[in-house]
C-alpha cells in the first residue's frame, strides 16, 4: 500500500512538472515570436502551428514518463515509447532539411549576420539586396530585379560579404590607366576634384584627421604595368546605393575632365617585330 501511494505521488508530481515546463516553454516561445515574427515573416497560422506542436511534444513526453512510474501501466508506456521512437526517426529523417532551415532561420534572426535591405555577395557569384527572411529561406533581389531563393541552411554556412554590416558607408575604387608621360600631380588633382565635388560623396574625416592635412579624396598611383600607370581614387558613399551612383558618375566625370585637360588615358598595345 505505501509503495502504491508513493507511485501515485510520483505520477502526480511528474504531471505537475510537465504542465509547469509547458507553461514556461509557451511563455518563452510566445514572447520570442511576438518580438521577431515580423522579422522572419511568420504569419499567425504558422505561429499557432509551431506553438501547438511544441505543447504536444512536451505534454506527450511528460505523460509517457508519468505513466511509466505507475507499475500497471509500464508495459503500455514501454510500447508507446518504442512506437514514438520509431515515428520520431521516420519523421526526423523526412524533415531533416526542413528542420535545419527553420533552425538556421531562427539563428539568423538572433545573431543578425545580415538584415533585410543589406547588400550581400555570396560566393562571388550572387549579389543583391536582402528582401525577405522567412523560416525556410532568404530572398535576395539582384540588380536585374530577379529573386535569388537561398535555403537558410545554405546561406548560414556560406562566407558572405555584407556591405552594410555594422556601418553603411561604402568605399568604391575609381581607377584609370594613364600613359607614362602623364603629369601625375595634375591627374591626381583632377581626379580628386571630380570625385570630391559629387553631391553623394561622403566625407568621413574627423576634425582631428582634417587638422592633420588628410585630403578629402585620397588619390594614389597603385601600380605600373607594361603599358600604363594606374591611379586610384577612393569614392565614399553613405550607403551601397549612393556609392554605386557616385562610382558611375565619377567614371564619366573624370574621363571627361581628363579629355578637357589633355590627360591621355592609356590603351593596351603591343609592339610586334617581324624579322626576315
Amino acid at each position: 500500500m505505501p509503495d502504491r501511494i508513493e507511485n501515485i505521488s510520483v505520477f502526480i508530481l511528474i504531471l505537475l512538472l510537465t504542465f509547469f515546463v509547458n507553461y514556461i516553454a509557451q511563455r518563452t516561445f510566445n514572447r520570442f515570436m511576438r518580438r521577431h515574427a515580423h522579422d522572419i515573416n511568420l504569419d499567425m497560422t504558422n505561429y499557432k502551428f509551431l506553438g501547438n506542436a511544441l505543447q504536444a511534444i512536451i505534454i506527450g513526453v511528460g505523460l509517457i514518463f508519468a505513466i511509466r512510474e505507475y507499475p500497471p501501466l509500464r508495459t503500455v508506456a514501454g510500447s508507446l515509447l518504442a512506437g514514438a521512437g520509431i515515428l520520431a526517426a521516420i519523421v526526423g529523417f523526412a524533415s531533416q532539411a526542413a528542420f535545419s532551415n527553420i533552425v538556421n532561420g531562427i539563428f539568423i534572426i538572433i545573431f543578425k549576420p545580415f538584415r533585410v535591405n543589406d547588400r550581400l555577395k555570396i560566393k562571388d557569384i550572387y549579389t543583391g539586396i536582402v528582401e525577405d527572411i522567412t523560416l525556410r529561406h532568404t530572398v535576395i533581389r539582384d540588380f536585374e530585379n530577379r529573386r535569388i531563393i537561398v535555403p537558410n541552411s545554405v546561406i548560414a554556412s556560406e562566407i558572405l560579404v555584407n556591405s552594410d554590416y555594422n556601418e553603411d558607408a561604402v568605399c568604391r575604387f575609381v581607377e584609370f590607366n594613364v600613359v607614362f608621360s602623364t603629369d601625375l600631380a595634375k591627374a591626381k588633382r583632377l581626379m580628386a576634384e571630380e570625385i570630391g565635388r559629387h553631391p553623394k560623396y561622403f566625407d568621413r574625416r574627423t576634425d582631428e584627421v582634417k587638422a592633420n592635412g588628410v585630403p578629402l579624396v585620397e588619390v594614389r598611383i597603385i601600380r605600373v604595368t607594361d603599358w600604363s600607370m594606374v591611379i586610384r581614387g577612393n569614392a565614399w558613399g553613405r550607403n551601397a546605393t549612393e556609392s554605386y551612383e557616385l562610382y558611375c558618375d565619377s567614371l564619366e566625370n573624370v574621363k571627361n575632365r581628363f579629355h578637357t585637360e589633355e590627360v591621355e588615358i592609356a590603351l593596351p598595345h603591343q609592339i610586334v617585330s617581324i624579322k626576315k
